[in-house]
């Protein structure tokens, strides 16, 4: 057929203008309600600590208290490998590049915790906690912070269950009005609402931030919050919906993640307390409507956290790292690309299984990227949505400190802006 003869068609352009006019609204609800990942980094892991306990050096002590317990109980590559299992390849690079993040980024997303970590305190006492918090607050995110501190950090307040709403209520004023008054609202500032378990409460928290940003004279939308859930009825509501899914279309834009918890849910779902696990089944279900009620809507997950501390005598330190390292590998498997840490025990394998993750998936996904950005063939033909996920997966590598970018351009032959470009991330920012 010669290039310039005419192409037959039947549909005429009134046909298609009104497809697109009967298709409008859909277009308009798919932009609001899934604009995409947002294009940022993500902590690997948040760390919480009692309001009572947090203090300005707590990154430090947790870096430190974690290479202690690495020379007491794996001095060496060799040791941590074994421990671990990590093939000889990766032993020294994983080894060492956990050793330098302890020293110099210990701690990525702190949260100080005024919830099941603190308890029920007098009010007195919860007011100056709270002021105190704000005061750790900005001294962390401060621009001039001096490291190691967290690129995020921020509270985690009683939820809004009748008992304790007015308390819960209280702190997070106490908090923003302290951290206002010390500098406005931070970059990198999160904070955590509990035990949700209807979207009502989720739009409450939404007021409660509109609230304090017209009186402070804020921007609409500055404060944004991240989700715990740790109740059956945040999974599935007595009208047999995905409540979770209703939570997020109620937080208007404002929910940036979603947080399992491990062990109120399980105990919610009649878990003994001695099969509450990350991976237990019910945990994989809720987790799994998590998952699909967040994808594409920019809103990021969670995993929750093990209570086995690698604490007494080597062995038993060996035992719960193991636990936690295959844990923290099953989560990455499973696209949760974040979970809660206890414990400074909890850090070398943290970081151990975060490391090894990409570090082994290096080369493979490089030489398919650079092959899909050639167009040349392989073993395997890989179509936008990969090379979306191949990207960010070396993207998530470069963000954690897993990966270099040197070593990263050497196997695709593309720039960090390159890979924002083929992910999707419109910007660089943590």
């Amino acid at each position: 057929m010669p290039a310039n003869e005419p192409v037959a068609t039947t549909f005429t352009a009134s046909v298609r203008e009104s497809v697109a006019a009967s298709l409008a609204d859909v277009d308009a609800d798919l932009a609001r309600r899934y604009p995409g990942a947002p294009g940022t980094r993500q902590p690997v892991h948040t760390v919480y600590v009692p309001a009572d306990a947090a203090a300005g050096d707590t990154a430090l002590s947790w870096g430190e208290d974690a290479l202690a317990l690495l020379d007491e109980h794996a001095p060496d590559a060799a040791a941590f490998a074994a421990v671990l299992g990590l093939p000889d390849g990766l032993a020294g690079p994983v080894y060492e590049r956990v050793r330098a993040k302890l020293a110099t980024e210990p701690v990525e997303d702190l949260r100080i915790d005024f919830e099941d970590g603190y308890g029920p305190r007098p009010d007195a006492e919860e007011d100056a906690a709270a002021v105190r918090a704000a005061e750790l607050v900005a001294a962390a995110l401060a621009p001039d912070a001096l490291r190691p501190t967290p690129a995020w950090a921020g509270i985690r307040t009683k939820c809004l269950e009748a008992p304790v709403r007015d308390r819960g209520i209280r702190t997070l004023d106490v908090f923003l009005t302290a951290l206002t008054a010390r500098g406005g609202i931070p970059d990198g500032l999160v904070l955590t609402l509990p035990k949700v378990s209807y979207p009502e409460q989720v739009r409450v928290m939404v007021r409660l931030c509109a609230e304090f940003e017209r009186a402070h004279g804020l921007p609409d939308g500055r404060l944004r919050f991240e989700l715990q859930i740790e109740t059956t009825q945040a999974v599935l509501g007595a009208d047999g919906r995905a409540t979770v899914a209703r939570m997020i279309d109620a937080a208007d834009g404002r929910v940036t993640s979603l947080h399992y918890g491990t062990f109120d849910y399980s105990a919610a779902c009649g878990v003994d307390a001695a099969h509450q696990s990350l991976d237990h089944p019910a945990a994989d279900h809720a987790k799994a409507v998590m998952q699909t009620a967040a994808a594409g809507t920019g809103v990021r997950l969670s995993d929750g956290s093990t209570n086995v501390i690698p604490t007494g005598p080597t062995e038993r330190v060996h035992d719960a790292w193991r636990l936690h390292h295959r844990l923290v590998r099953r989560s990455l498997a499973r696209a949760y690309h974040q979970g809660w840490d206890m414990h400074p025990g909890h850090l070398p394998t943290r970081y151990a299984a975060v490391y090894a993750y990409y570090r082994e998936g290096l080369d493979e996904a490089g030489a398919r990227l650079a092959a899909y950005v050639a167009s040349v063939g392989g073993d395997v033909m890989d179509e936008p949505a990969t090379a979306r996920a191949l990207s960010g997966y070396l993207l998530r590598g470069l963000d954690c400190g897993a990966l270099d970018t040197g070593e990263v351009a050497r196997r695709t032959g593309l720039t960090r802006a390159d890979l924002d470009g083929l992910a999707g991330r419109s910007s660089r920012t943590a």
